[in-house]
């Protein structure tokens, strides 16, 4: 019974680092492969700034949507203009339909107010948090299938702030 029970927590201890391990590859291949994406900010709580090394993100994007358009999980389409900017064309709840110079952006939302792309915390170095008042933009890498990575924030003249 004891050898039966190591075998079973080995099983499950590579189970898990096979995940683990798979997940790491879908974010670095998301990081290679993935589109770069600008989302503008829109205000959020200073207070939050001065809560510890984090800051809370909002998005331009997820704002003044009708609540009836939003469902609990779905699809934000956005086209990019000439600089990578992000503009929301629609919300839907499936992939299809996808026109030319349209990507997907998923999305999760808890209330029938808010989406959450699911970058909605930006953490930085403790003591750092001036550098990032002024950020206008989120940039994000997407996939083809709408999964989205935060890379860091940019200012208004377009530049990573670092």
């Amino acid at each position: 019974m004891k050898k039966n029970k190591w075998i079973i927590i080995l099983l499950n201890l590579i189970v898990l680092l096979v995940y683990f391990n798979y997940s790491v590859l879908q974010k670095e291949k998301l990081l290679n492969d993935g589109e770069l994406v600008l989302l503008e900010l829109a205000p959020v709580d200073p207070r939050s700034l001065m809560q510890g090394d984090y800051m809370s993100l909002r998005y331009k994007i997820s704002e003044d949507i009708p609540y009836e358009n939003i469902t609990k999980n779905g699809y934000c389409i956005v086209r990019l203009d000439s600089n990578r900017v992000a503009e929301r064309i629609r919300l839907q709840e499936n992939t299809l339909p996808l026109n030319k110079e349209e990507y997907l952006l998923k999305y999760k939302s808890s209330d029938r107010w808010n989406i959450n792309i699911g970058a909605e915390s930006f953490f930085f170095q403790e003591g750092q948090a001036n550098k990032y008042e002024k950020a206008k933009y989120g940039a994000i890498k997407i996939d083809l299938y709408g999964n989205s990575l935060l890379l860091g924030l940019y200012d208004e003249h377009l530049k990573k702030i670092e």
